[in-house]
């Protein structure tokens, strides 16, 4: 059992040291180590976890580390995948934050954060194209294009809360799909 703690504990720190740019942008990351390398949920228990993480208030890593930690080893595995979440953050903001306050005005800095943007967003995308396909397979062409076509017009054009959005679509996928 120490192993598993051990390997949920590397599956959300490593993520959450190399991910830049917040929960979403380490979701992809997260994916990788839980579907991928360890095989603890397939695609669509992570994209039903990612859904359901969406659904409620908070950060989504530490909502996603907690179930899926809880899943995998317990009330024990929830603490350890937290903690290992939320573990880089609290490092780097208690060992650099005086070295970043010092240079936040730097170009150099400055220019690293622009050029990390597009790794970010072309790992967004492969993770998007993921579950837009497993969707597809899953929920039908119709279904998913149906709630990929709503969602953009709630969001973009109607300015709909996402909250509201997502729970639309979890009501949708309950009385449709259920």
């Amino acid at each position: 059992m120490i192993e598993t703690y051990w390997q949920l504990f590397l599956a959300f720190f490593i993520p959450n040291v190399i991910g830049y740019g917040g929960g979403p942008a380490i979701i992809p990351l997260i994916e990788i180590e839980v579907v991928s390398h360890y095989g603890w949920l397939d695609l669509q228990q992570f994209s039903e976890t990612l859904a359901l993480g969406n659904a409620l208030p908070s950060p989504i890593a530490t909502k996603m580390a907690g179930h899926i930690g809880y899943s995998v080893a317990g009330i024990t595995g929830a603490v350890i995948a937290v903690f290992a979440t939320v573990a880089p953050s609290l490092l780097l903001m208690i060992g650099l934050l005086s070295v970043l306050h010092r240079y936040k005005d730097s170009i150099k800095v400055k220019s690293m954060t622009l050029l990390v943007r597009p790794v970010i967003a072309v790992m967004m995308a492969i993770l998007t194209y993921k579950l837009i396909q497993n969707s597809y397979f899953d929920s039908g062409v119709f279904h998913s294009a149906g709630l990929i076509i709503g969602a953009y017009l709630l969001l973009e054009k109607l300015k709909i809360h996402p909250a509201l959005v997502i729970g639309s679509a979890l009501a949708y996928g309950g009385v449709f799909l259920g």
